[in-house]
C-alpha cells in the first residue's frame, strides 16, 4: 500500500475548505433562486418544455440535467480570473450570471425529472450524499443567520410594497 505524498497531505485540508465553501455558496444561491424559479413555473411559460422533459427516459433526463452544469460551471473560474485581472464588475457579472442561469435551468429540470432521476442508482446515492451535506450546511449557525436575515429583508420589502401600492391609487 502506497502512502500519501507530503504535498497531498498538506493540500488536503485546503482543498476540503475550498470545496466546502464552494458548496456553501452554491447552496446559498439555490436558496435565493428557488422562490424565483417557483414563480416562473407558476406563470406557465414553460409548460411545453415541462411536458417534453416528462416524456424523456431517466438517462436522457440525466444528460439534460448535466449539460447545463458542464457548460455553465466553467464560467465561475473565468469570472474569478477576470476579478484577479482587475475587472471586478465583469467578473462578478460572469459568476453571478452563470450561477443564476445554472441554478434556474438545473433546478427546473430537477423538479420535473426527479422521479426518473431517482431510478438511477448512482444518481440516487449522489442525491442522498448532497442532501446530507445541505442538511449539515443548513444546521450551521452562519446559514441560520443568513436565512433569518433574508427572511427579515423579504418581510420588510413586502411591507414596503404594501405601503406603496395604496399610495399610488
Amino acid at each position: 500500500m502506497r502512502s500519501k505524498s507530503p504535498i497531498k497531505t498538506i493540500l488536503a485540508p485546503f482543498v476540503m475548505v475550498a470545496a466546502t465553501l464552494y458548496f456553501f455558496v452554491d447552496a446559498l444561491f439555490l436558496s435565493f433562486m428557488r422562490p424565483i424559479s417557483r414563480a416562473l413555473a407558476r406563470l406557465g411559460l414553460f409548460d411545453k418544455l415541462t411536458r417534453a422533459i416528462e416524456r424523456l427516459g431517466p438517462y436522457t433526463t440525466l444528460a439534460l440535467f448535466v449539460v447545463p452544469v458542464a457548460v455553465l460551471e466553467p464560467a465561475k473560474p473565468v469570472g474569478f480570473y477576470l476579478i484577479a485581472e482587475g475587472h471586478f464588475i465583469h467578473g462578478v457579472i460572469v459568476i453571478a450570471g452563470a450561477e443564476l442561469l445554472k441554478i434556474a435551468i438545473v433546478e427546473r429540470i430537477y423538479q420535473i425529472g426527479q422521479p426518473k432521476l431517482m431510478t438511477i442508482p448512482l444518481f440516487a446515492r449522489a442525491h442522498d450524499f448532497v442532501t446530507g451535506w445541505l442538511g449539515w450546511f443548513k444546521a450551521m449557525p452562519a446559514w441560520q443567520a443568513v436565512t433569518h436575515q433574508f427572511q427579515s429583508m423579504t418581510k420588510w420589502f413586502r411591507s414596503l410594497m404594501r405601503q406603496i401600492r395604496p399610495a399610488r391609487r
